[in-house]
């Protein structure tokens, strides 16, 4: 794994943990420099990390150096007037072009777009939204067609110019809420554990000049992120909100849209995921036991599954937003997970036992609730935070903001409604206790028992940036409670590990 080398952290590991997770202290390694658009711009552009031309990211001191930024987005109001109305409209998500300057530095010409799905419902402000389904309003979600510098966006420097990149970087994401120090603490944690996670930013972040927000950038999927993942060549693929990850017959056009492939698209196809949901699909109980190990990368999976608890995440894989990646390995020919949209994590029970099957759609043994306004920006104890694709909210016992009474969540299944037979009979199985018991108390003795959970929130609470939306109190006051949130995690974990 080139990304996220795994160590279990000591008090004198932690900085360089810190560091490899995108919150670490010091200064990152200069960028690459490239060939720049034109003559006059490049020594600019190499200095910037602007380039036409493909890269590594692996410099990119948007990420490493520890320090928050300051972004600010310019655009046309007539366009982005229209890529509202074309949401409301039907739910389109159209690009548009636009500016964005990064530590002084400005990228020209960028494609911006919106992205979510329960969340940016809200927009329409009748609760139901675009496109159906369970929404909210502006005030749950956090968001407004009126304040853009809500909204979360994904920003990509290719769409309009042709290979250009900002250190290296395809994409960015930029999430809703503020400060979401649950989704930086536990992206963090993950990298730290010795999985494949995505890095992060902390900013200040305005739009045509509005006051400023504090908000996080966390790095995009794309095909420089799949072939720099692992040490070893593989195919990355990403799972639709809309995904169902069932066997619906052999036609590979029925999945690549619910599976989009990153890489290697000139010599692998989507063949190995059909194949093993059908596999998945006709095993016995027997048969999964005895061939699960010859298709999934076990001890990788049950460190997902394990994480997935120790961080009361029930919007994993199995959640109603499908949010994971499926990595397939072309030397082994086995099946890991990536995860994905981490910022409903850290809050709900945090008495949930290591056996309980956290839920927040209905799929799963957790009696998942779901509050008003979920997804990947309904609502989080954290100022807004949001889940990334189609996802509800809270743990299994959870409540919205406030305390407030969250509504019934839909049924499981696929298409979004949560629920994974794979993660379900993974953990039903009695042929892969142990080993997800033993995933499950090296993780917890890394993440929890070791410190290393607190000691990574007030690395990363002392570089959130304050802004117009965000002061001082009110960061002091989500970092006292995601503490909390931690001593009653180990506290509760301490006997049962």
């Amino acid at each position: 794994m080139r990304r996220f080398p795994g160590a279990i952290l000591s008090a004198s590991a932690l900085a360089a943990a810190l560091a490899l997770t995108g919150c670490g202290v010091g200064a990152g390694a200069e960028p690459s420099g490239t060939q720049a658009t034109s003559a006059a711009s490049a020594n600019a552009g190499v200095d910037a990390g602007i380039s036409t031309t493909d890269t590594t990211t692996a410099d990119s001191t948007l990420f490493t150096d520890g320090a928050s930024h300051t972004v600010s987005v310019t655009w046309n109001e007539a366009d982005y007037a229209a890529l509202i109305a074309a949401y409301e409209a039907d739910g389109s998500k159209d690009w548009i072009a636009a500016d964005i300057t990064i530590d002084g530095t400005t990228v020209s010409n960028v494609g911006v777009r919106l992205k979510g799905n329960s969340t940016l419902r809200s927009l329409s402000g009748n609760g139901s939204g675009a496109g159906g389904g369970m929404g909210g309003n502006a005030a749950s979600s956090g968001i407004s067609s009126d304040v853009p510098e809500s909204l979360p966006l994904l920003i990509r420097f290719d769409k309009y110019v042709d290979g250009q990149t900002y250190q290296g970087l395809g994409e960015v994401s930029l999430r809703p809420g503020s400060p979401v120090l649950n989704e930086a603490l536990a992206l963090a944690l993950t990298g730290a554990s010795g999985q494949a996670t995505q890095r992060y930013a902390y900013t200040t972040y305005s739009v045509n000049g509005s006051p400023t927000q504090t908000r996080l950038l966390v790095e995009n999927p794309d095909e420089n992120y799949a072939d720099t993942l692992f040490d070893t060549a593989g195919v990355l693929y990403k799972a639709d909100a809309d995904s169902s990850f069932t066997y619906q017959g052999d036609d590979l056009a029925t999945y690549e849209d619910q599976f989009k492939q990153l890489n290697n698209k000139d010599s692998e196809t989507v063949q190995p995921i059909v194949d093993f949901l059908k596999w998945l699909s006709e095993a016995t109980d027997e048969e999964f036991d005895a061939g699960l190990a010859e298709r999934v990368d076990v001890e990788s999976f049950a460190r997902y599954t394990a994480t997935m608890n120790l961080l009361v995440n029930g919007d994993d894989m199995a959640g109603p937003g499908q949010n994971y990646y499926l990595w397939y390995s072309l030397d082994t020919k086995k099946i890991s997970v990536v995860s994905w949209d981490l910022n409903l994590a850290m809050n709900g029970d945090a008495t949930a036992s290591p056996e309980a099957q956290l839920s927040i759609g209905g799929g799963g043994a957790g009696g998942g609730m779901q509050p008003p306004g979920a997804d990947d920006g309904g609502w989080a104890p954290f100022a807004g935070a949001a889940a990334d694709a189609g996802g509800t909210a809270g743990a299994a016992g959870g409540t919205g903001p406030g305390g407030a009474a969250p509504e019934a969540a839909a049924g499981a299944g696929g298409g979004g409604r949560g629920g994974n037979e794979l993660k379900e009979r993974f953990l039903a199985s009695q042929a892969f206790q142990s080993v997800y018991d033993a995933a499950y108390g090296d993780l917890y003795a890394q993440l929890y028992a070791s410190g290393t959970a607190a000691s990574l929130l007030d690395s990363i609470a002392a570089v959130v940036p304050l802004s117009d939306g965000l002061t001082a109190e009110e960061l002091a006051g989500e970092t006292q409670t995601l503490r909390t949130f931690i001593q009653e995690r180990t506290d509760a974990l301490k006997d049962q590990v």
